[in-house]
């Protein structure tokens, strides 16, 4: 297929969320459905999740489908940008939520590995890559197209990159993640000066937000208050940060960082590791 066939739309505006499933991807899901967003839903493992997660968005009113893709396959990652812009020719927004997070530090005893480091940028950085290139060029299409004519488009497209509040708090743990991660980072800026004006590029940086592997309950509870606001970030403000930024004009090229101030309190570990 070729990105060249897809015709402008005159519906609303959709997004495509990646790990849309569960956890803090549901959350971005559900609230840009709540902001009249028509919703795609892309889950790896997760049909069941990613299901419930498109019946809860069509409950709200909104049009909502799931599409199912190994981010780690780079023909997978093709096939679903295509599959998406074509049954929902509105796209205006690409969040790129879905990551892999695994434990490994240099000095310990699950030191970085080149399969696992390698796994990690495939996953967190050239998927969303990809899928970036995929969307401007999607976008600068549609543009073409319109040239001449009024657009009903009032939002300028967007890309939205979930990073992490530790890039400007760096500490040795999850060391494979974090590389990759901050490669995201780096592709913010990069990405946002070559879309222009076609596309806007952004990242939005989260705090501990949700328990992660084998972490209690007690322990993220004890957790999310270490930061100068007593709280770190809710699932909740992540998504309505989301929407924000997809619906800014006027913001490219940056982060938003959304912790509860989290990134000012330097550490030396992580943070789950601080907490039982």
């Amino acid at each position: 297929m070729n990105l060249s066939s897809i015709s402008p739309s005159q519906q609303n505006k959709a997004v495509l969320v990646t790990g849309a499933a569960k956890r803090l991807g549901k959350a971005i899901a559900l609230e840009f459905a709540r902001q009249g967003w028509d919703v795609a839903v892309h889950y790896g493992r997760s049909e069941s999740e990613a299901m419930a997660t498109v019946t809860e968005i069509q409950a709200l009113g909104r049009r909502a489908k799931a599409f199912r893709a190994e981010l780690s396959q780079e023909e997978d990652v093709r096939a679903l940008f295509i599959a998406v812009s074509h049954e929902f020719t509105n796209l205006s927004c690409l969040v790129n939520n879905a990551s892999i997070f695994e434990f490994d530090r240099a000095n310990s005893e699950v030191p970085l590995s080149g399969a696992s480091l390698q796994e990690h940028m495939q996953v967190n950085v050239t998927a969303p890559i990809l899928l970036s290139q995929l969307m401007f060029a999607l976008q600068k299409t549609i543009k073409a197209k319109q040239a001449g004519t009024e657009s009903a488009q009032s939002v300028l497209p967007a890309v939205i990159q979930l990073l992490d509040q530790k890039l400007i708090n760096p500490n040795p743990d999850y060391l494979s993640y974090t590389l990759s991660k901050s490669a995201l980072l780096a592709s913010v800026e990069l990405l946002a000066m070559d879309f222009a004006p076609w596309l806007r590029v952004v990242g939005l940086a989260p705090g501990i937000s949700l328990p992660s592997g084998d972490q209690t309950q007690s322990g993220f509870t004890s957790a999310h208050q270490m930061t100068p606001l007593g709280k770190s970030s809710t699932p909740n403000d992540i998504a309505r940060a989301a929407v924000f930024l997809a619906e800014s004009n006027a913001i490219t090229g940056t982060t938003l960082y959304v912790d509860g101030g989290q990134h000012l309190l330097p550490s030396d570990r992580d943070v789950m590791f601080k907490t039982n």
